[in-house]
Formats: C-alpha cells, sequence, structure tokens
C-alpha cells in the first residue's frame, strides 16, 4: 500500500513539473511595471524575470506610468486577461487610493491574484542638506513648510510627510504630479524642491543617490523601521521619534494601515480570477527564483535587498487592509487626502 502512495506521489509531482514546463511553451508573458523605466521597482521587476525565466519560459516588460501606478493596476485589473499570461509589478500603497474611494480608482485591492514580493524596505525621508533642517524639529519650527515632491496621492512622497504631520507635528507642503522619483530628485537639484520620501533601499541601490551620499548632498531626517537599519545608523527611527515627541496613542494606531505598504514590498500582481493551477505555477516559480544563487549574486552586485514574501502571505494582508476599522480608515483618509 506504501508504495502505491508512493508511486501515487511521484506520478503527481512529475505532472506538476510538466504543467509548469510545457503550458508556457511558445507563450510570452507580458509584465506591467507601474513605473518609469530606471526606477527601483521596475529594475526589481527586471532583475526578477530576468532570472525567473528558469522556471518560467519568456517574458517582456512594459512600462505603464501615471498617477503613482494607480493606471498599470487599473490595466491589469480590469483589462488584462485572467489566463496566466500577463503580470504587474506595482507600487505597493495603492490601496490608500482606494480606501479614499479616489474616482480613478477601477480596481480592488483585495482581488488582485498575489504571486509575492520581493523585498520588504522601511522608508525615509531626505532632505537637503544645505537648508537649515538638521532635524524633524527644525521642520516643526519652521515658517514656511519644506516642499517635498511627490507623483500622487497614495505614494510614499505624499503620505509619509503627512503621517510625519499627524504624529510628530511637522509641517510639509506636497507637490504632486511628477512623472516619476527622477523627476523630483531632479527638481530637487534644481532647488524647486526641498525633499522627499522614499524607500531605504532606493535610495541604496542607484543614481543620484550614490553621488549624494559622496557629496553630503542630502540629509536623512527619519527612518521608518522598528529597528534603524544598519545604513542609517545615526538617523532616528519614526518611533522614537513619537516617544521623544510623546505621540498620542491615537496617533500611533495609524501606524499599522499607513505602514502596511512596507510588508507588501514591491508586490508582484496578476489579475483577478487567475486559474488555481497558474497561480501555483506563478507562485513556486516566483519563490525558487527568489532562492536562486544568480539572482542573489545579482541583486547583491546591484545593492538591491531580497527579503521575499509569499503570494498567501500577501493575499491575506491584502485582504486585511481593505476590511480596516472605519474609524481608522476615516483617519488615513485625511492624510491621504491632503
Amino acid at each position: 500500500m506504501k508504495k502505491l502512495i508512493w508511486i501515487f506521489i511521484l506520478l503527481t509531482w512529475n505532472s506538476d513539473l510538466e504543467a509548469q514546463s510545457t503550458f508556457y511553451l511558445g507563450k510570452t508573458i507580458t509584465v506591467i511595471a507601474g513605473v518609469s523605466a530606471g526606477r527601483v521597482y521596475d529594475l526589481y521587476a527586471r532583475l526578477l524575470v530576468q532570472s525567473m525565466g528558469k522556471y518560467i519560459p519568456k517574458f517582456t516588460v512594459q512600462n505603464m506610468t501615471g498617477a503613482g501606478s494607480i493606471i498599470g493596476a487599473n490595466y491589469i485589473y480590469n483589462i488584462a486577461k485572467p489566463d496566466g499570461l500577463t503580470i504587474g509589478a506595482i507600487q505597493p500603497s495603492i490601496y490608500f487610493n482606494q480606501l479614499m474611494k479616489q474616482k480613478e480608482v477601477k480596481f480592488d485591492w483585495g482581488k488582485f491574484t498575489w504571486i509575492g514580493s520581493s523585498d520588504k524596505s522601511d522608508h525615509l525621508l531626505y532632505m537637503r542638506a544645505d537648508l537649515p533642517y538638521k532635524s524633524l524639529a527644525d521642520v516643526r519650527k519652521a515658517k514656511e513648510p519644506p516642499k517635498c515632491g511627490s507623483t500622487g496621492a497614495g505614494t510614499s512622497g505624499s503620505y509619509m510627510p503627512k503621517l510625519l504631520e499627524e504624529t510628530l507635528g511637522t509641517k510639509f507642503a506636497i507637490v504632486a504630479g511628477y512623472q516619476g522619483g527622477g523627476d523630483i530628485d531632479l527638481a530637487v537639484e534644481r532647488g524647486e524642491l526641498q525633499c522627499r520620501a522614499l524607500t531605504i533601499q532606493a535610495y541604496h541601490s542607484r543614481e543620484p543617490y550614490h553621488t549624494w551620499r559622496k557629496t553630503g548632498f542630502a540629509r536623512i531626517l527619519m527612518q521608518t523601521g522598528k529597528t534603524r537599519d544598519p545604513r542609517l545608523a545615526d538617523v532616528p527611527t519614526l518611533y522614537e521619534l513619537m516617544d521623544e515627541h510623546k505621540t498620542p496613542e491615537a496617533e500611533r494606531r495609524l501606524l499599522p494601515l499607513v505602514l502596511a505598504a512596507t510588508d507588501f514590498g514591491r508586490p508582484i500582481i496578476a489579475p483577478p480570477g487567475v486559474a488555481a493551477d497558474k497561480t501555483k505555477i506563478f507562485r513556486d516559480a516566483f519563490m525558487k527564483t527568489m532562492n536562486d544563487p544568480e539572482l542573489l549574486t545579482e541583486a547583491k552586485r546591484k545593492n538591491f535587498d531580497i527579503t521575499p514574501t509569499n503570494g498567501e502571505e500577501l493575499e491575506a494582508l491584502a485582504k486585511q487592509v481593505v476590511s480596516a476599522s472605519p474609524e481608522i480608515v476615516e483617519r488615513v483618509k485625511i492624510i491621504m487626502s491632503q
């Protein structure tokens, strides 16, 4: 009897391998990158599919920018077919836009097919170092709020400064509408803007930040992790600053919903309704890729962190954030709508 069971398991395992190897033969999977080419989310997506080709044969990346990747997410949700031939790399915080019931949002965050995330990355806020803001306490005392750039509401460039206002009493002026992060950084270099919030990983993975760190162009005023990132050992965490500022519990309760974007990390999604067998193919291939020695070597060379999350965890988190309590959602709406 045991022998028959093992034969059944072996046959099933071989059938799974065959399904993975034959379904995509001769087909191309389109990856919709909801950010402009060269941004870290785009670079992570390209690194992923470069190595994932060992498990699923052929990919092509198509950038679909705008509205903090809402345009790309709308396309994946409404236009792309759930046939296993389209996946997407989107920004992790646009569930806020759904909670705010923005008319531009044409998706239900909890209903995407979740493949996985390659990295969890906390955020930082940088400021031009030639300005008189050596700490967020200086920002609180400023007569005119510094201008921070953003691609749109629901992105960290918008919500992170607003979260600091809510929890620490700082004041920032958000200038939204930039096409991408590179445009914001150029505006900072030109003096049109003074600050920006983005992921710690992005700040350590590409230009202009490599040059900025060498020249001391920017000063980091805070980071969102519960412990300090080793690369920012002298930068206080938001939690430390809240303790110092004696932030009330009502404001602290905003953080799990707002900072869930960190746990979503760099999500890879597919349209709703992808068949369970194809979803499994993607999820299995994704996690194998995250442990692939060649990918890990290339990620290290590019200074990319790899801290993967599987699709099941992301799916559960997505359902959690869209079912947050009305009280917290209303507070978060205030942060996100300004």
